[in-house]
């Protein structure tokens, strides 16, 4: 496929409202929700990020991470094929010891993609390590992007990609603040802003790579732990709204179909172009697209050190572990000492 010969394609990006931890639960949800798309005509479908749970300090999710082979993946496998259409999306995935935030690409005819997210985003860092293949697939469809949430807002991603797509496949699991009272002076300003920012963000991408997107994302209200301490698990507790903005964006990077967070889980499709474009933004040369603010730089600093920790706790102490589908309810958590929980 190239600048030359564009192709109208009907599209799909899918928003969950998933539960954490429960990875059969989320399975079905995505499944459910990949046969809507389908029903409307879509022959490319992409779904959110970890859409077999959500993340949040939680300590059942170290053991729900997924072999290569699983059932989350054989199930986009049956859809692509029986269906001939291609699904996107990541989970959390151990390979060698480690575990990686694994974006799948399934071609309509089985052949599977993979790419790791290249750098956990805050507590995520407790959960999984990052990767560093370059995220571009060659496929029977043209050429694929690959990026996941907060890979969208640094220029690392942008450059690499630039020229090299005719399509880019992501989703987001993006949090709003953290809902504690000490936090409610400017919890408006600071959601209103984040909103802004994630509204904004795949549309700016667009621009900078020279190609339409797929945006899936997760909507809900998330609670769990956020860590405090780095080289601890001492955490409080935390009650935010994920951020979901599902977006398809054209090539000419006009925003043609979206959904907000506060309508729940659904489908959005589109007819778009297929193939790259010439960029119409300048990639800046920071580490950031955007410009943070000083609370969300230290906030990502902090939350990546506490995350790293935890992370070499849980592999040093044997708790990474793949997902138990013979059980029948989620992990248990790790029973917390009364002085490592707190809510503000």
């Amino acid at each position: 496929m190239s600048q030359e010969t564009f192709e109208t394609t009907r599209v799909a990006a899918v928003q969950m409202e998933a539960r954490v931890a429960d990875v059969p639960y989320n399975i079905e949800q995505a499944s459910r929700l990949i046969d809507q798309a389908i029903a409307r005509g879509a022959k490319v479908i992409a779904i959110p990020e970890f859409f077999t749970t959500r993340i949040v300090y939680d300590e059942r999710l170290f053991a729900c991470s997924l072999p290569p082979e699983n059932p989350a993946l054989d199930m986009l496998v049956s859809k692509a094929t029986r269906n001939q259409v291609m699904i996107g999306g990541s989970y959390l995935e151990m390979r060698d010891g480690d575990v990686y935030n694994t974006y799948v690409l399934v071609e309509p005819d089985g052949t599977v993609h993979r790419h790791d997210k290249d750098l956990p985003t805050m507590v995520e860092n407790a959960f999984y390590v990052g990767g560093s293949d370059d995220g571009c697939i060659e496929t029977s469809q043209g050429r694929i992007g690959a990026a996941v949430c907060w890979e969208m807002v640094r220029t690392q991603t942008p450059k690499r990609l630039i020229g090299k797509v005719d399509l880019l496949m992501t989703g987001s699991h993006w949090w709003s603040d953290p809902g504690w009272w000490v936090f409610k002076p400017i919890a408006k300003s600071f959601h209103e802003g984040n909103g802004r920012m994630m509204h904004r963000t795949p549309g700016r991408l667009a621009a900078m790579i020279g190609a339409p997107i797929l945006h899936a994302g997760h909507t809900g209200t998330l609670e769990g732990g956020y860590l405090m301490v780095p080289g601890s698990r001492f955490n409080v507790g935390t009650r935010t709204q994920l951020m979901g903005d599902t977006q398809i964006i054209n090539g000419e990077g006009e925003l043609v179909a979206s959904m907000h967070y506060s309508e729940g889980a659904g489908v959005i499709t589109a007819d778009i172009e297929l193939g790259g474009t010439p960029p119409r933004e300048t990639i800046p040369e920071r580490f950031w697209i955007q410009r943070l603010s000083r609370l969300t730089n230290f906030i990502w600093h902090h939350q990546n050190a506490c995350g790293k920790s935890a992370y070499q706790w849980a592999k040093r102490t044997g708790r990474l572990q793949t997902y138990d589908f013979t059980s029948n309810a989620p992990p248990a958590a790790l029973t917390l000492r009364k002085d490592e929980v707190l809510t503000l």
